[in-house]
């Protein structure tokens, strides 16, 4: 329905195609994308960067929140110090993050890797820490030794809920990379939608941003399915 309403607005309603181009021409364009792979460059620099920033994310926030899990004093402590930082809109930082690191891909690294850090961190601490303790006394009584106690008990429990935090934490940082993309970058698809904006090239800019889209969706898709293998592992 929405493309037959953009196609109407376009074709009979006469809306300017400097504010909504024919959905054809961005198909055609869209289309001419994928065939001269002109996309190849933006996306691996987008691509690099996520795989960084989430490597960093998912490492220290697993690390930090089982550390941070192993007491329930510094739980009460850091665990709602966590939530409150990760409302905050960190993306408006990202002035002090091109100023640190410039305007290269060290800077979407370095946000993307702060913004995942956040609910990676925060389920870790949510599945190590509130595990039930009956299973913890009974392992104990059986004689489980500390690995034993994080294998067999620990890590079956909290596994779930941290390969949810990852997820939560992988949609952030494409979100926050691509974002920042469009705001203060060299490179990568943001700055190719900004770019052509900026020459006016409207139908070209939408089939880019319904490019990004698919990339988006194809992506979500493939961590979801990881997710769901993982809590069935």
């Amino acid at each position: 329905m929405l493309i037959v309403l953009w196609y109407l607005a376009t074709t009979r309603w006469r809306v300017s195609p400097l504010l909504l181009p024919n959905p054809v021409t961005v198909l055609q364009d869209f289309w001419d994308i994928l065939k001269t792979g002109e996309f190849i460059g933006d996306l691996r620099v987008t691509l690099t960067e996520l795989a960084a920033a989430f490597a960093i994310s998912a490492t220290s926030g697993v690390i930090v929140g089982y550390l941070l899990s192993r007491s329930q004093y510094r739980i009460r402590v850091f665990e709602p110090l966590f939530a409150g930082i990760y409302s905050i809109p960190i993306i408006l930082f990202l002035p002090l993050y091109v100023l640190f690191f410039g305007l290269g891909p060290a800077s979407k690294i370095a946000l993307g890797a702060t913004i995942s850090f956040f609910p990676i961190a925060l389920s870790t601490i949510a599945g190590f820490g509130y595990v039930d303790k009956v299973f913890v006394v009974a392992a104990r009584s059986m004689g489980a030794s500390d690995y034993q106690l994080f294998r067999y008990v620990l890590m079956p429990a909290a596994l779930p809920i941290i390969l949810s935090g990852m997820r939560m934490g992988f949609t952030v940082a494409l979100l926050s990379i691509i974002g920042s993309e469009t705001i203060a970058s060299l490179a990568g698809l943001g700055h190719r939608i900004v770019h052509l904006a900026e020459g006016m090239e409207i139908a070209r800019m939408f089939a880019y941003i319904a490019f990004v889209v698919a990339i988006a969706l194809i992506l979500n898709t493939l961590v979801s399915a990881l997710e769901a293998r993982g809590k069935r592992f």
